[in-house]
């Protein structure tokens, strides 16, 4: 009799135990937020600032994984085929969703059905950057120079098909000059070829701004409409070429099964961390990166925006890639 009730306490006990573990609010383990490209570049410093906030609200560990290649796609891939838990998340661009669809022959899978939009976590605009000896003061002067250079003037991206990419070769189309390409593996490692000369520009995001500071890249052009927070002394391009705008925007996606309690749950945290001072002031400290929070359903008239704008720039510059 003591050994039946013994065992009805143990079978209670651990069924409490299930129950309790079951209806103990996400995450109850450590988050994994893979980014897309070399650490250094927006997402992956958006992705650790992001996983420091999330893990103090948390008390759960949050680890960063780079998985780079494709544009993301190699990135984008990875979290869609794992568990749909809310335990391996995506830091990523905008390219992978707003290009690749339309510049890749063949993609590994349909990001706008495998993966789903949870919440957008920062913004930042282009600046054109040139290598520290090019012999050019400002906007103007490259335009003359590339016009006149033969062999062309090379210019670093983040790869084939990046921003980087197709805002430098829209640049071409409205100047009437001639570059010559050269794809490196992410911003950082173009970044490292335009500082020491191995490219004359690129187009690199504000976190280049201590490299610009200090000179050993020149700002020549941002990309926004509005000049730049962080150099607020250096033009837009739309200042010469009027309605020329490229901004930068970084979100957060999940695999498309995941619940939708996690869901919400996820994008309350993601906001509190926005919202929070410290996390804005992080951001801005890595390279102007502003906190970008959006409703749900904004994000994804943003991405609908963004891909019918990149798939015509794609279309009328005829670039495709395997």
């Amino acid at each position: 009799m003591k050994s039946h009730v013994f065992s009805i306490f143990i079978v209670s006990l651990v069924l409490a135990c299930i129950g309790q573990a079951q209806t103990t609010p996400y995450p109850r383990q450590t988050i994994k937020l893979v980014s897309p490209i070399p650490p250094g570049g927006a997402p992956d410093l958006i992705a650790r600032i992001l996983g420091a906030k999330l893990a103090e609200l948390t008390s759960q560990g949050v680890v960063i994984e780079n998985h780079v290649g494709s544009n993301g796609g190699v990135a984008a891939e990875y979290v869609a085929r794992s568990n749909p838990d809310g335990y391996t998340l995506l830091v990523c661009m905008d390219s992978t969703f707003t290009i690749n669809p339309y510049l890749y022959r063949h993609n590994s899978i349909d990001v706008n059905k495998e993966l789903i939009p949870v919440a957008t976590l920062g913004s930042n605009q282009f600046v054109l950057s040139a290598n520290a000896q090019l012999p050019i003061k400002n906007f103007a002067d490259f335009i003359a120079l590339a016009k006149k250079s033969n062999p062309p003037l090379a210019y670093a991206s983040a790869g084939n098909g990046s921003q980087h990419h197709l805002i430098m070769e829209l640049l071409k189309a409205k100047a009437g000059i001639e570059l010559l390409h050269v794809p490196y593996k992410g911003g950082s490692p173009a970044t490292t070829a335009t500082v020491g000369g191995e490219t004359a520009v690129m187009f690199a995001g504000t976190s280049n701004a201590n490299l610009m500071k200090s000179g050993k890249l020149r700002a020549l052009a941002s990309t926004g409409l509005q000049r730049s927070k962080v150099f607020p002394q250096v033009p837009t391009i739309s200042e010469t070429y009027p309605d020329f705008e490229a901004k930068i925007w970084i979100g957060l996606f999940a695999p498309i099964a995941m619940p939708n309690e996690v869901l919400e749950r996820l994008r309350t945290l993601v906001s509190q961390a926005l919202m929070s001072e410290d996390m804005a002031q992080n951001l801005f400290k890595s390279g102007g990166i502003e906190p970008f929070v959006t409703t749900p359903t904004a994000f994804k008239e943003l991405i609908a925006k963004d891909q019918q704008k990149y798939s015509q720039i794609i279309k009328t510059l005829n670039i495709t890639l395997d």
